[in-house]
């Protein structure tokens, strides 16, 4: 406290040069220090450098840095940016050279034009932020900043005294609320025009939660992220979600196995491992379908999330198209890099995939040779059992999930390291535990070596419903495996083995809860955690709407918004067309608001501009900061006698200014204002004094 007191003080000490350069270096910090995490580790470090140095030269009053030093440092910051990046152009390297352009200006404010350079590269900063994250804490950060340099901009433009910078930062605070309405009509009513609108993501930023590749253990690690996946809005009354058990989002497909990693077909290592094709798609539905409106947070993949079975393709935005794979996983047509929204309609019943054996399955019952003996026993055992081996693949799946289900295993987040080669064999006879990919994998390995074709889906299953906004949000934490078994005369059908080791994970959704750390167990002890998770679902709430309405709004809801407002068949120009109709509305209320604000002008100002109007027009024009007094001298200088009677009136006027009751003298004035007589102006010179 005290210290903070003392630092108060040594600024409150300083003077004004030295406390506004202070107070622009700490905007320029905010504006920069987000972008930390996307420039060169040397280009931050060599920011703040050159800041501190700054605010040290500020702060002792010693003089900038001659010319030659700035242009060492600036070739040093290209240098550098072109070892880092391979160039000077492109996004990354833009904003790194941006960044040490505004950092090396903060050491050349000699006069006001470097100080609107700086201003000028500050703004295009916190563009520059919106590169690499769109998030509302992003949007808020910025918000912040934007306030900071509009503060620093109003107390550059108070040359006087020294004003305080709760001043400029109430004036501000006034630019930006009567600036808002018209940056929202141009967000609302500016035309979207793809590719152009798009933000630029030339470069993988997010994590995903799913990959082509599954290595044994990688995905427990999953459930310590709790970040948002996607969210969906069911078209069900009351956005209801269809049954725990058939909440499985479909993503890559994993068939190819070397004992410790699984790789979809169209990995490269699947191909080294065994060539071979997928089987055909051949979907079958049944029933109407659901539909529904999916938005998946970035994850640098062409995949698109989808509940188990989408038969149609989802519906992308404008410049968009999706695929779907013979595994039944639709792709877009460029990596998701942005928060995307779609819509889409699943059939929960459905079957897929040839109903004879094919060439083709041969992908689907290939194992690593030499690797898990025992699990190779087992199946063996399994298959001369007559009663097992009459039933067909259905017996021998239902024996496996029977072993699973009173063999004493169990689903965990730690079951330790699977180090060994036999992965299989580990789980199925000396660890009998372990989370959804190690029950898959081993049951695929144990179905493969009785010669029934099996893989691995992975995706999502479950979620929970945000009662704040009615979504249906799936995390990280929800990422799944299960398994898909070929059934003669009925295809692929899936299983899932965790079900038969935990059945609350698929039935009632339950999730394994990772341990808290020590900071987590001291705030669950002080706060509830059912606040905790209020808080949690309003955050979420407020975050899918910033999504949704701002990240979200594309051309068509720009045209949704025309159709409700009663056009029949918009178009852009009917956008332009009404942004001008609101622009000249804009202008009609801003000239109204103008002559209110002439109205509400100090009565005692207003007769001081009439009467110098009046000796404008008699041939002598007078700057406007001339007092009533100097005013009069003029007037008698310039004009002679015939000027006596105004010069008297604006001592009058002056007097009356500094009067106990000022305004009881105004109406008295004002009258003789009229009726006062002014010089000719054939008979006066014009020249200004």
């Amino acid at each position: 406290m005290n210290l903070a007191m003392n630092l108060a003080g040594r600024l409150a000490r300083l003077p004004r040069e030295a406390r506004d350069t202070l107070f622009l270096l700490a905007v320029v910090a905010c504006c920069i220090a987000p972008l930390a995490a996307h420039i060169p580790p040397w280009a931050s470090a060599m920011a703040a450098t050159l800041l501190a140095w700054r605010g040290w030269l500020a702060g002792s009053g010693r003089p900038l840095p001659a010319r030659w030093v700035m242009a060492v440092l600036l070739v040093l910051a290209v240098l550098l940016t072109l070892v880092s990046h391979r160039t000077i152009v492109g996004r990354d390297a833009g904003v790194t050279l941006i960044v040490m352009l505004l950092a090396l200006k903060t050491l050349e404010l000699r006069a006001r034009r470097d100080a609107m350079v700086v201003f000028f590269l500050g703004f295009f900063t916190l563009l520059a932020n919106f590169f690499f994250s769109q998030s509302l804490p992003t949007a808020a950060a910025m918000l912040v900043a934007l306030l900071g340099l509009l503060t620093a901009l109003v107390n550059a433009h108070m040359p006087v005294g020294r004003p305080p910078l709760a001043l400029a930062m109430r004036t501000a605070g006034r630019m930006a609320l009567l600036g808002a309405p018209i940056m929202v009509l141009l967000f609302v009513l500016f035309p979207r025009m793809a590719p152009l609108w798009g933000m630029p993501a030339d470069k993988p930023g997010a994590r995903s939660g799913l990959s082509g590749q599954m290595r044994i253990g990688s995905m427990a690690s999953l459930v310590l992220d709790d970040s948002v996946a996607l969210r969906v809005r069911f078209d069900t009354p009351g956005g209801e979600p269809p049954p725990p058990g058939q909440l499985y989002f479909r993503g890559p497909v994993l068939t190819a196995f070397d004992g410790r990693d699984w790789f979809a077909l169209s990995q490269p290592e699947a191909q080294a491992i065994a060539w071979a094709r997928p089987s055909p798609a051949q979907l079958r539905v049944q029933g109407p379908p659901l539909r529904y409106e999916l938005t998946l947070e970035p994850h640098q993949r062409p995949w698109l999330l989808t509940l188990d079975a989408a038969k149609a393709a989802p519906a992308l935005p404008p410049g968009q198209w999706a695929q779907m794979s013979p595994e039944l996983q639709w792709n877009a047509s460029r990596p998701v890099t942005g928060v995307l929204r779609y819509r889409a309609e699943s059939h929960l019943r459905f079957t897929h995939g040839p109903l004879r054996r094919t060439p083709e399955m041969r992908a689907y019952v290939q194992l690593p040779a030499g690797l898990n003996p025992r699990t190779l026993a087992l199946a063996r055992q399994m298959q001369a059992d007559r009663q097992l081996a009459g039933g067909g693949a259905q017996a021998l799946v239902d024996a496996a999930l029977q072993r699973l289900r009173s063999g004493g295993y169990h689903y965990t987040l730690d079951p330790g390291v699977y180090e060994g080669e036999h992965t299989a064999d580990e789980f199925w006879f000396d660890r009998k535990e372990g989370f959804c990919e190690h029950i898959a994998s081993a049951f695929v390995v144990l179905m493969r070596a009785m010669d029934v074709p099996a893989r691995i889906v992975t995706g999502y299953q479950g979620g929970e419903l945000n009662a704040i906004d009615g979504y249906w949000t799936v995390r990280q934490s929800d990422a799944h495996a299960w398994t898909e078994v070929w059934m003669e005369g009925r295809g692929w059908v899936r299983v899932d083995p965790t079900g038969a080791v935990s059945p609350g994970r698929i039935g009632q959704l339950q999730r394994l809860q990772a341990p808290r750390g020590v900071f987590g167990t001291a705030v669950g002890a002080v706060v509830s955690p059912m606040l905790l998770q209020d808080l949690r679902a309003v955050w979420e709430a407020v975050n899918n709407g910033w999504n949704q309405w701002v990240l979200n709004y594309t051309q068509g809801r720009q045209l949704d918004l025309l159709r409700a407002l009663g056009l029949q068949s918009p178009g852009w120009q009917d956008l332009v067309r009404l942004m001008g109709l609101l622009v000249c509305a804009a202008a009609v209320m801003g000239l109204g608001w103008a002559l209110w604000e002439r109205r509400r002008q100090d009565p005692w100002q207003r007769l001081l501009q009439q009467a110098r109007q009046r000796l404008a027009r008699a041939g002598l024009p007078l700057p406007p900061h001339l007092p009533p007094r100097s005013m009069a001298a003029q007037a008698r200088a310039r004009l002679g006698p015939s000027a006596e009677d105004a010069a008297q009136w604006l001592l009058r006027l002056e007097q009356a200014r500094y009067a106990p009751r000022p305004a009881a003298a105004l109406p008295r004035l004002r009258r003789e204002l009229a009726r006062l007589r002014w010089p000719p102006a054939q008979s006066r010179g014009t020249d200004t004094p």
